[in-house]
């Protein structure tokens, strides 16, 4: 594809990234997503282990189909954040069946597992493909993952060979390499993202305090003002990890940890983006199945391609898994 160079006054960093997901893009997507959304049901995962996830699948329009398409948001995001949605209906509408999987606590999931969300959690959403695959035998699979999503994507793909998946593309858009270099561009960067994580974060815990009242209370965690200090005391009374550092560690795509790719993978990155340290992708280890794109511009998970707010990433990821697809 040609390069992302979106009109001269789309080009800011924060414009990119906010745009792509709220304001006058947000109603025009569900508006383009209409079709979609109907023809979509729930679906309870039993991901293993006693684990259960929430996704939303809608059987492909045609039934020559191209194959699923198996999307995963970003952290706080859902299967019907904005930016999921409109990729979706774009490969919806080109003939793929489209699974939009909800990650522990995401969505209107938080009463579904009893034990928290966090982003080492990688066994269940291995889980979750895995019933995907086993629930459409056959059928050629791929994932489309943003941000924190596009970090899980990656990181399935890697162990795919070992967990017995088959999965034959991999589109990760502006995902999480460094976490404590992403918390960190959070925290020191501007105040919109570190208050709108932070109030997303605290939203999702007072969910989960009422779907289990008797075993939560997040009291203490709203003293904190910085995302580091929230996620320390997160680690340390919530997780079995013994600090911070070897939480962030352990989803951190940096060093040998992508180097078992046997899927063709792509990760899209942004040299603007706010979120997301572009410098990282230099300690991840080169994998002769991986690609690495970055773009001048873009913002965080933002590609927004004119002022009709489309979505320039859409047909990015259609023409990438046009490569690695073939008709089932």
């Amino acid at each position: 594809m040609s390069t992302f160079v979106p009109p001269r006054m789309l080009r800011g960093r924060h414009v990119q990234s906010i745009l792509g997901s709220v304001g006058p893009r947000r109603r025009w997507v569900r508006l383009a997503a209409r079709d979609l959304i109907a023809a979509s049901g729930n679906e309870i995962i039993d991901c293993g282990a006693g684990v259960r996830l929430l996704c939303q699948h809608t059987p492909p329009r045609v039934d020559q189909h191209k194959g699923i398409a198996v999307f995963i948001h970003g952290w706080e995001g859902s299967a019907n954040s904005t930016y999921l949605l409109s990729a979706a209906t774009k490969l919806w509408n080109e003939g793929y069946r489209v699974v939009r999987l909800n990650l522990r606590d995401h969505g209107d999931s938080h009463g579904l597992n009893e034990e928290l969300f966090h982003s080492c959690r990688l066994d269940e959403a291995i889980g979750a493909v895995r019933w995907v695959q086993q629930s459409f035998p056959g059928e050629q699979l791929a994932l489309c993952g943003f941000s924190l999503g596009g970090n899980f994507s990656l990181r399935i793909a890697a162990q795919a060979a070992e967990e017995g998946l088959e999965i034959n593309g991999v589109v990760a858009v502006c995902p999480v390499l460094d976490p404590a270099r992403t918390m960190a561009a959070l925290d020191k960067g501007s105040l919109l993202y570190k208050r709108y994580f932070i109030k997303k974060w605290r939203t999702s815990l007072e969910k989960k305090k009422a779907a289990f009242p008797h075993r939560y209370d997040f009291s203490k965690l709203e003293r904190f003002d910085t995302l580091t200090e929230m996620t320390e005391y997160f680690v340390r009374h919530y997780t079995d990890y013994p600090d911070l550092h070897e939480y962030l560690h352990g989803y951190a795509l940096t060093d040998g940890r992508l180097q078992q790719l046997q899927t063709p993978a792509r990760i899209l990155l942004a040299e603007d983006d706010p979120v997301i340290p572009v410098a990282d992708i230099e300690r991840v280890a080169a994998s002769d199945h991986l690609q690495v794109v970055r773009s001048q511009y873009g913002g965080h998970c933002g590609f927004i391609g004119g002022y009709d707010l489309h979505g320039w990433v859409d047909g990015y990821i259609v023409n990438f898994l046009a490569g690695t697809h073939k008709y089932s």
